[in-house]
């Protein structure tokens, strides 16, 4: 289990090549999900979301609140060993906690 690093908000701009073939984004896609689920096992993904409205061919953008204890951590350990890796663009934003969040109580 991860410890009590920052939490981080990452949102991925998810692009593949046109000529890539169906079978490897397939491929990918089913690796992704089980290596996601092992992350989020070990504490790293706390939530994901697909963003409303941004479903466009070959194109699909998500948020994510992930934890590691910085963020050369987010990238070395979680987010470049993700296998649709070479397809995302990141964008990381540390988090902290708000003193009004409903969650915190």
């Amino acid at each position: 289990m991860v410890g009590h690093g920052p939490r981080q908000c990452r949102e991925v701009l998810q692009r593949r090549d046109v000529c890539t073939a169906q079978s490897e984004v397939d491929a990918r896609r089913s690796a992704e999900a089980a290596h996601v689920k092992k992350l989020a096992e070990a504490g790293h993904l706390l939530r994901l979301w697909w963003l409303a409205g941004e479903w466009r061919p070959n194109e699909r953008r998500s948020i994510g609140v992930w934890r590691a204890d910085d963020e050369a951590a987010l990238h070395a350990d979680v987010l470049d060993t993700l296998p649709l890796r070479p397809w995302m663009v990141f964008q990381v934003t540390a988090l902290r906690t708000h003193f009004n969040d409903p969650g915190q109580r």
